[in-house]
């Protein structure tokens, strides 16, 4: 079974997490906070009036930064480390979203997958129409741009997966915290140093993100929100199983779901502000893995995702109208 190199935030917080208690899963006190989650501009979300309000908390924070950077939230996820979030101390480091950089008062989000139904597609140009562009772990683009285009806005990444990614992106870089790992190598691009300790010890950042090193390039996902929409809106079987320390939602799952909580709506209108490119969709057998396959590959199943359950919640989050999801010959 691939355990994806690394143990993910439910194994070092167990089942519980901000504001996700239940009967059968109580969570402890002090496991959520109230700081704002970061929405631009003067939009709203509409995911309140939806079947997932009642999922849905204004009091987890999408990102860390510098404000984090405090003893109480050090003791509280020393396990991940992050002596480094100093370091994220620009305008932009508390900001997923920025409407004022978009140039509108909300900011139409794409957020592209690596799904299979993306090759022949040819919605490239569609998704560079977006304010900002999202991609995920393999994100290639070269040879490519007709189905998927070739603007990066945010390139978003555990340390696990950038390792072993097939290239720069030359763009801004949105840190997934899977382990203490993710800290160093932001504190070694920040302090563009090589990577002091751990299983990367001795790696230059630059052979990652180039030479601009600059902090407002660089965000570091909350684990809080990660394990929010674990328990809120992904909350896999698996987890009742001896093997729900090997359990998170996928890399494009987390990013998708920030976008919806910060690329916001607004409140006239009923077009999502959100689309999503090459996740998985019932037909998905009809497609290989990854559109950038040179072979057909069968889509795999692995214990530390729960693909099926994301897709089903694709499904649900179109129904309510706060995504649009690009289905292929599917149809809606």
């Amino acid at each position: 079974t691939r355990t994806g190199g690394t143990r993910p935030p439910a194994a070092r917080y167990g089942r519980c997490g901000a504001g996700a208690g239940t009967r059968s899963h109580p969570c402890p006190p002090g496991t959520g906070h109230p700081e704002p989650l970061s929405h631009a501009g003067a939009c709203h979300p509409r995911i309140t009036g939806t079947e997932f309000g009642a999922a849905f908390l204004a009091t987890v924070p999408v990102l860390q930064w510098a404000q984090h950077a405090r003893e109480d939230e050090y003791r509280r996820l020393r396990r991940y480390g992050g002596a480094s979030l100093s370091l994220l101390n620009t305008s932009a480091s508390g900001l997923l979203v920025d409407s004022r950089q978009a140039a509108a008062p909300c900011v139409r989000c794409a957020v592209v997958g690596n799904g299979g139904i993306l090759n022949g597609s040819r919605v490239g140009a569609a998704i560079d129409a977006h304010h900002l562009v999202f991609r995920v772990n393999g994100a290639i683009t070269a040879g490519f741009e007709g189905d998927v285009g070739n603007r990066t806005s945010f390139y978003v990444f555990s340390t696990n997966a950038m390792v072993n990614a097939l290239g720069s992106y030359l763009t801004r870089y949105v840190f997934l915290p899977d382990h203490d790992r993710d800290y160093l190598l932001l504190r070694a691009a920040l302090t563009r140093q090589r990577v002091d300790r751990g299983r990367d010890k001795g790696v230059w950042p630059q052979d990652f993100f180039g030479e601009d090193l600059r902090a407002d390039k660089f965000r570091m996902l909350h684990p809080d929100f990660i394990r929010y929409l674990r328990n809120r809106f992904l909350r896999s079987d698996i987890l009742a199983t001896p093997l729900w320390p090997l359990y998170r939602p996928s890399t494009g799952a987390v990013m998708l779901l920030a976008a919806i909580h910060t690329c916001d709506e607004r409140a006239q209108r009923r077009v999502p502000q959100v689309s999503a490119f090459g996740f998985m969709t019932p037909g998905y057998r009809a497609y290989s893995d990854h559109y950038f396959d040179r072979r057909h590959k069968e889509v795999q199943f692995f214990v530390n995702h729960d693909l099926k359950l994301e897709m089903q919640l694709w499904q649900r989050l179109q129904r309510s109208g706060l995504l649009r999801l690009y289905t292929g010959t599917e149809g809606t």
